[in-house]
This record gives C-alpha cells, structure tokens and sequence, in this order.
C-alpha cells in the first residue's frame, strides 16, 4: 500500500502543525535519542514558523488509512539568504550564488519508523519535489544519524555532499548535500 500525500503551503500549515511537531518529536526523540535544545520541540517549532514564513514554502504530508506517516517541507533560499554563511568548507565561487529561483531547501524530511524502509521516505521526497521548479535542491543531515545510514539513503536519492555546516551554535555539524533537479 502506499501513503497518500498532499501538498500543503504556509497558510495551510495550522491543518498539519501538530502533526509535524508531534512526528518530530517521535522519531528525533524517542527513535534517534536526539536530545538536548536544539532538537526539542519548541525549538524545532520556531525553525518550523520561520521556514513556513518564508515566499513558497511549502510542505508534502503523507497518511495511509488516515495515520500520519510523515512529512516533508522546505522552501527557496533567496538572494540574501544566510543558507550558506555557516559553511564550514569552502565552495567554489559561484556555487552559492542564490535568486529566490535557483536552489530549494528541504527543511525536513520525516517518517515514523513503522513506514520506512518500504519507500515512503523517497515518495514523500519526490512528491514534494514535483512541484518544485528550482534547478537544484539542497539538504542538511547529520552524518551521525543512523551510523551514516540516513547520508546514504541520500547518496542513493542522488544527493551528493558538498561540505560541512553548523547554522546553529547548539547543532550539530551537518553533511551539507545538494542534487540537481533540472
């Protein structure tokens, strides 16, 4: 069976706000053991105002016989964006350069564990990215998580990592990956 997922944007967001914050804190707390300020759900709430504050966020949420399944959501880096000020490698001129249309960030990508490993991890993924229309997309991850397992599945999406970032005093250093979209 797979999930159903619809599309949702910032003014949509209360519809399925407790839901995300509730996901998040199943699978970051109890199924990762993520804790500490960054990860609690206050805090992931405000990054979760923010993002959805942001010109055409928008975010795909999937449910399968009515059971939320999990979640995607992101939105464009604009032309100022402080996307890239917290990189800790050095990226080749050019490379994050931003105009509101060039690269979309995926937020986050979430999925309680009795759904994955049967691929809607990947049809969330791509379902939110169908509706997207920048040339690349770019992602945070955390190569800790999972032994390395969530940075492969990534790899295997094709993503590629192109350094390191924190963007927050209290995170941690994340993978920094982007894949091409067009």
């Amino acid at each position: 069976m797979t999930a159903e997922i619809r599309h949702y944007t910032a003014e949509q967001l209360p519809e399925i706000r407790q839901h995300i914050l509730d996901i998040h804190a199943e699978v970051r707390h109890r199924d990762f053991g993520l804790t500490g300020p960054f990860y609690d759900v206050e805090r992931f709430d405000e990054r979760l105002s923010t993002y959805a504050s942001r010109p055409d966020w928008s975010a795909a949420f999937a449910t399968e016989d009515g059971e939320p399944v999990g979640f995607a959501f992101g939105c464009p880096l604009p032309a100022e964006t402080r996307w890239w000020a917290s990189m800790i490698t050095e990226l080749p001129d050019g490379y994050t350069d931003e105009d509101g249309v060039r690269t979309v960030a995926l937020n986050e990508i979430v999925v309680r564990k009795p759904w994955r490993g049967r691929g809607i991890a990947w049809q969330i993924h791509e379902e939110w990215l169908s509706r997207r229309t920048e040339s690349r997309v770019t992602l945070l991850v955390n190569p800790a998580n999972g032994n390395g397992a969530v940075q492969a599945v990534y790899e295997a999406w094709g993503y590629r990592t192109i350094g390191k970032q924190q963007p927050f005093p209290d995170s941690p250093v994340f993978a920094c990956m982007t894949r091409e979209l067009r």
